[in-house]
């Protein structure tokens, strides 16, 4: 007998309009619809529907029970839905980061997963990153006072990295929480007090809970040890800094040559220290208003390997971009010549090629901004990231409470006038995470039997796990059992 072929279910987010049937158990927001189109026997037999409320779903799995039907000599089956989370607290594929906390919880922090084994690393190096973009630095920062003082709970033995997932933890001390009872019902502008409710229903509303920039503590500790692995393997070398505050702009830096001393010598972090009084000058006359100011911060990579990233979904630039996207109150990002160079011809923005003294393939310009097709090519990468304005002000403003009742919202706590300054050390750790992920991909593809092209690429740098002088011998005759098990030891 001819069995009658079930379809797997789609996944889709609901419309209106639908017919809903329940999920029993622990999630119920999350419940199957069938849309209109769905027939009245693909209805019955569970073979059409959907799925409402995506935060919960990524996948579906079938349990299918056949039971013989022997009036029509076909097969019905039973399917079962099981609901996963969407994992959107985690960020990379190969080098894997998950951040939790609340801005006025127990405390936050992260988890990494696929960090190298045997690498040195200490809490100091760790600590100084987090230190950079601690609260209460300076007077044009929040007041909150956080030490922000880091506890490795694992994968880390006598300074040295066991290759196991590695979580760090920042305990909070310093909350204020009823600073915050008048956004207990009424929403801030801009703020994410009202599409949180949108989303989940429920809030933590001390601090704004998981879209505060205290979530980016994770971020920056996971960044720390990215920039550790890049420095060590292949001499990367990751800096950002405040390039604008409102209409004041850095005029002079030069990207090849500026550094983490010059960064961290104003408390604005811009290495022009004519710009960066200038820079103070404009957040401090917000600041004194109880108004707020938004900035660029600029991100250079220098000694990045040729070949890191992907052609199509997986471009460099393309997870760069959702990389910085993902930071509290950015708006927007640009690579090398950005949106000035949609303004420029071909024959003036293209980034001729030569050969350097000792044989490199260089560009003489830089316009690409060190990404072309997706893949780095060898030369610096070039990002910029623009930050809006805080959106917590002490100003008054006009709201509307979750009822839908409008009135005057004037919000208390302690907020920074201008993120910028803080958010350097985040720019360059969701840069340094992206890097890593891509340098880790690059290892896993296209080094096992060695590199293609070995031009100053990862090839000299990153070792192939196969003897290739072995493999290219026997390549021609086939490779035999103990052929394999030698060229593939692990010694």
């Amino acid at each position: 007998m001819m069995n009658t072929a079930v379809s797997q279910p789609c996944l889709s987010f609901s419309s209106s309009n639908t017919r809903t049937q329940g999920v029993k158990g622990p999630l119920p927001k999350a419940y199957l619809v069938a849309p209109k189109s769905c027939s009245k026997e693909s209805y019955n037999s569970n073979q059409c529907f959907e799925v409402r409320d995506s935060q919960f779903v990524s996948s579906f799995v079938n349990d299918r029970t056949v039971n013989q039907n022997s009036r029509t000599g076909t097969n019905t089956r039973a399917s079962r839905l099981v609901v996963r989370a969407s994992g959107a607290n985690s960020f990379g594929r190969f080098f894997r980061v998950t951040t939790f906390g609340e801005s006025h919880g127990g405390g936050v922090g992260c988890v990494i997963d696929g960090i190298p084994p045997r690498m040195p690393l200490t809490q100091e190096e760790i600590q100084f990153e987090l230190d950079r973009r601690r609260p209460g630095q300076s007077r044009i920062t929040t007041p909150r006072n956080e030490f922000d003082t880091c506890e490795i709970l694992s994968g880390l033995v006598d300074d040295i990295t066991l290759g196991t997932p590695l979580a760090v933890l920042v305990r909070n001390k310093d909350q204020r929480s009823k600073d915050y009872s008048e956004m207990n019902v009424a929403y801030r502008p801009s703020h994410a007090d009202a599409t949180y409710d949108y989303k989940y229903g429920v809030r933590a509303i001390a601090g704004g809970g998981r879209s505060s920039a205290r979530e980016t503590i994770g971020r920056v500790a996971a960044g720390a040890v990215a920039k550790k692995i890049l420095k060590l393997s292949a001499g990367v070398e990751v800096l950002a800094f405040v390039s604008a505050v409102r209409d004041v702009k850095a005029e002079n830096v030069d990207l090849e040559r500026f550094t983490m001393e010059d960064i961290e010598s104003n408390i604005v972090r811009c290495p022009d220290q004519e710009s960066a009084e200038k820079m103070i000058a404009a957040i401090d006359e917000v600041r004194v208003r109880g108004d707020s100011c938004g900035g660029q911060v600029s991100c250079v990579v220098r000694g990045c390997p040729k070949g890191l990233g992907a052609p199509v979904f997986a471009k460099l630039e393309a997870d760069l971009a959702a990389a910085m996207l993902s930071i509290p109150a950015t708006k927007g990002f640009s690579i090398g010549s950005g949106f000035e160079g949609s303004t420029m011809l071909g024959s003036t923005h293209n980034d001729e090629f030569y050969s350097d003294e000792s044989g490199e393939i260089r560009t003489r310009t830089n316009r690409s901004g060190g990404i072309q097709g997706g893949i780095s090519n060898g030369e610096s990468i070039v990002i910029s990231v623009a930050f809006k304005p805080t959106s917590t002000i002490s100003r008054a403003q006009n709201t509307v409470r979750r009822d839908g009742q409008e009135e005057e919202l004037r919000a208390r706590g302690r907020h920074d006038p201008c993120v910028v300054p803080r958010a350097v050390p985040m720019v360059e750790a969701m840069v340094a995470l992206v890097l890593v992920d891509h340098l880790l991909a690059q290892q896993a593809q296209c080094h096992l039997f060695g590199g293609a092209f070995t031009g100053g690429d990862l090839s000299s740098i990153l070792p192939p796990l196969a003897d290739t002088h072995l493999v290219s011998e026997v390549a021609s005759d086939g490779l035999s059992v103990a052929a394999q098990a030698e060229a593939f030891s692990e010694d």
